[in-house]
């Protein structure tokens, strides 16, 4: 069957053709980003961080164990488009219960194979991040086009992805109550919660502080998502009169943004972010080096933190902050994902430390 062609024209004026698959489209708009995995495709695909974004995978062959809605990080793709260089047409895996182009037709997400993914990652790598369009119309492409691409932004991708209402996910041991805030957070947050016996309320993004105090929770989790950190200005004045209540907080990627903004630090745009599983990432207490997952385009400034916010990792690979620790209330944070699928899971104690944390302030 012949494949219908669609390319992805960049806001400089490269452009790519490819074959189309997935969700029917005319015109999608997007940041382009790129992640490096061997493995993991569909909790990329399902995971929230990546609204707005369209995600190019740098391992050539995707889709080789289907689609597992166990594996998924969310309920639904987020992503605006996807971008292989071969996706597989005939996946094996025993629980695999559909093909990846199935899926992105049932939720209407346009993917594109049949390109040199690696060329399209050195073009941004170079250039930094950018944004793309992924079209059916044929090059060339006029000033007008270019510009609309360019124009592009990521807003508003918070109150996209967090849920509407409240919802309560009880420990088969509960020992601890723990209010998680939703940003756009992975399950396996969650998962990971309440295998330590934590009974997790998810609470909307737009929370206000003393709801949650209301709640009553030993410990505070605040949750990965996308966009610009800089953007969510309400979420940030909420999040530091909760500092105020002294109750031990848990922070993981745009929650570790967060936190830092409410204290007064800084974010900054990476060149083209950490999006992988092979960042590694040193523990400034003891010098060990771990190997983590990462799925950000933003970084606090670690120049800028308040006196209170001691540095506790920082990325091999160029330096930038990976983790905070706070003295004035109990509260830590990671760039990173310690609860990454699927892996590394080199950082898993973190969550350990965190319910460590809720005891010694019981």
């Amino acid at each position: 069957m012949k494949k219908e062609k669609i390319y992805l024209v960049l806001e400089n004026g490269e452009y790519f053709a490819g074959d189309s698959f997935g969700g029917d489209f005319e015109t999608v708009y997007g940041e382009v980003v790129f992640n490096t995995s061997i493995t993991g495709y569909l909790e990329s695909i399902t995971d929230p961080s990546y609204c707005g974004q369209i995600l190019v995978q740098t391992f050539p062959l995707i889709g080789n164990y289907g689609v597992i809605p166990e594996d998924f990080e969310s309920e639904r793709p987020w992503l605006s488009g996807y971008i292989v260089r071969d996706w597989c047409e005939t996946p094996s895996n025993y629980r695999s219960t559909q093909r990846l182009d199935e899926y992105f037709k049932k939720e209407n997400i346009p993917a594109m194979s049949g390109i040199d993914t690696r060329r399209l990652t050195r073009i941004i790598r170079n250039n930094g991040v950018m944004n793309g369009m992924l079209t059916k119309k044929a090059p060339p492409y006029s000033n007008e086009e270019l510009e609309k691409i360019k124009e592009y932004t990521c807003a508003g991708v918070v109150n996209r992805v967090t849920r509407k209402e409240a919802k309560v996910y009880e420990s088969e041991n509960p020992k601890y109550n723990v209010v998680l805030w939703d940003f756009g957070t992975k399950e396996n947050i969650i998962r990971c919660l309440t295998q330590r016996g934590c009974n997790v309320t998810v609470v909307p993004a737009d929370t206000k502080a003393e709801e949650i105090k209301s709640l009553n929770p030993d410990g505070i989790m605040l949750s990965n998502g996308p966009g610009d950190p800089q953007e969510n200005k309400g979420v940030i004045e909420e999040l530091k009169k909760v500092c105020e209540y002294k109750i031990p907080i848990f922070g993981i990627c745009l929650g570790h943004q967060l936190l830092a903004l409410s204290q007064g630090a800084e974010t900054e745009k990476l060149k083209y972010g950490h999006r992988g599983a092979n960042q590694p990432v040193k523990d400034l207490s003891c010098g060990r080096v771990y190997i983590s997952a990462q799925n950000h385009g933003y970084a606090v400034v670690d120049s800028s933190l308040p006196e209170h916010g001691k540095l506790s990792f920082i990325n091999m690979n160029d330096g930038s902050c990976e983790g905070v620790k706070y003295t004035k209330f109990p509260a830590f944070s990671v760039q990173f994902h310690p609860e990454a699928c699927a892996g590394p899971l080199d950082t898993m104690w973190l969550f350990d430390d965190f319910i460590k944390l809720i005891e010694e302030n019981k």
